[in-house]
């Protein structure tokens, strides 16, 4: 494939734009923008209060986004210590409404390298 090949996990969150989780292209592995959001569409890190505000959580997000590129990067036999860039986007509460989808504290991409096969 001329853009490379595309890593979608069946089981985890699918891509609200028909991105791939990730895409190797040669030897790095570019994982897609990854946020804490759930495959039934819930968000780790957010309750909604009996009022109907929400409580957001930026600890548990955080977790669980790295945890889900972790996952993404396992299933290409790759790790968190194959990272070689990081970029985090965190949300600011003044442009929330109109800048961010309604409960993403943040999103993570990232760029890693596919571990040479040890002989």
């Amino acid at each position: 494939m001329a853009n490379g090949t595309p890593v979608i996990l069946e089981g985890r969150a699918q891509a609200l734009a028909h991105y791939p989780h990730a895409r190797i292209i040669n030897n790095m592995i570019y994982v897609s923008g990854i946020s804490s959001r759930r495959h039934d569409n819930t968000y780790e890190g957010v309750m909604e209060n009996e009022d109907g505000t929400l409580t957001l959580d930026i600890e548990a997000q955080t977790r669980a986004v790295i945890n889900n590129i972790k996952v993404i990067l396992e299933s290409v036999e790759a790790s968190l210590d194959n990272i070689v860039d990081m970029t985090v986007f965190l949300t600011d509460m003044k442009d929330y409404g109109a800048m961010n989808k309604p409960k993403l504290l943040i999103e993570i991409k990232a760029i890693a390298v596919v571990p040479e096969k040890k002989s």
